[in-house]
């Protein structure tokens, strides 16, 4: 065989094996474009890795990203677990459970309440003035201030003639006393939201109107509370007053105090505005009429 031809034959096997390489390359493209076409099936989810206790701040050992099928994860769920540590739980969250933004936004639901046990539900209604704007939330702890009106307390006087009584007018006979505290909120129940567009929409960012909203809160109660809130509710006045979480946290483990000790007041009466706070009680002035 000629030099030449022999240069020819090896010329044509380099290109024939210059190409059977390209069509590999081609193949495995073409493969790898198809795979990354493929409809995605799972996404990530952050699960609880323990029992999260309703109120409690979301810890970092808490919580795990997993791998889950599309169709198993809720709406609102969580892809990364620094969207969640922090917060503060509104939703009771059990290990293996999934967070969402109803874990933490559960605020005006009260339609699974779940009576810690030993313990009793109790509604209580308050508007915007006397339940902190109506943002009580699930979750939340809170003191319940109650205030006596004068009728309540009338100050009498015995005829030792005839045994009547006869009530002495003049006297104020108001008392205010934070009654119950640490309570905690199992739900809250608001009005479905109006949108009235007789009205132009507010400039300068959002605005709250004052318009006497009701808000019902659902309380965790002790049956000894139940006896004294229903007292309240006939014959005194109502307020809720937030507390901090912090105060029912351990902060070394992040669960719940079992218990607190209550703050001691003194209770408020208009004696004790005087004496203790300065207020000044009107005087007698005695006039003199010249004699005619």
């Amino acid at each position: 065989m000629k030099r030449s031809n022999r240069l020819v034959l090896l010329i044509g096997v380099f290109l024939a094996v210059v190409a059977f390489v390209g069509v590999i390359v081609l193949a495995g493209g073409n493969k790898d474009n198809g795979g990354s076409n493929a409809p995605v099936t799972t996404g990530p989810v952050v699960v609880a890795t323990a029992d999260i206790g309703l109120s409690t701040k979301v810890r970092a050992d808490q919580v795990t990203v997993q791998t889950k099928p599309l169709t198993a994860i809720l709406p609102g769920a969580f892809q990364d677990t620094s969207q969640v540590v922090g917060k503060v739980v509104r939703q009771a969250v059990a290990s293996g459970g999934q967070l969402t933004t109803e874990t933490f936004g559960g605020g005006n639901s009260a339609l699974d309440i779940q009576t810690p046990k030993g313990m009793r539900s109790i509604a209580v209604q308050v508007d915007q003035v006397t339940g902190v704007g109506t943002v009580i939330q699930n979750g939340d702890y809170v003191d319940m201030v109650v205030g006596f009106a004068s009728d309540k307390f009338p100050v009498v006087q015995k005829n030792p003639v005839d045994n009547t009584f006869t009530v002495v007018g003049g006297l104020n006979g108001t008392s205010v006393k934070l009654l119950l505290q640490g309570m905690q909120v199992l739900g809250t129940l608001l009005p479905p939201q109006t949108t009235d567009t007789s009205q132009p929409a507010p400039s300068g960012g959002p605005t709250t109107t004052l318009n006497g909203q009701q808000e019902i809160v659902i309380l965790a109660v002790t049956p000894q509370q139940s006896e004294v809130i229903k007292f309240a509710q006939l014959d005194g006045s109502i307020s809720l007053i937030l507390r901090s979480a912090d105060d029912f946290i351990d902060p070394t483990t992040g669960e719940v105090i079992p218990a607190v000790v209550p703050d001691k007041t003194t209770g408020v009466i208009l004696k004790t505005l005087v004496e203790s706070y300065g207020v000044l009680p009107p005087e007698l002035v005695e006039t003199v009429t010249p004699a005619k």
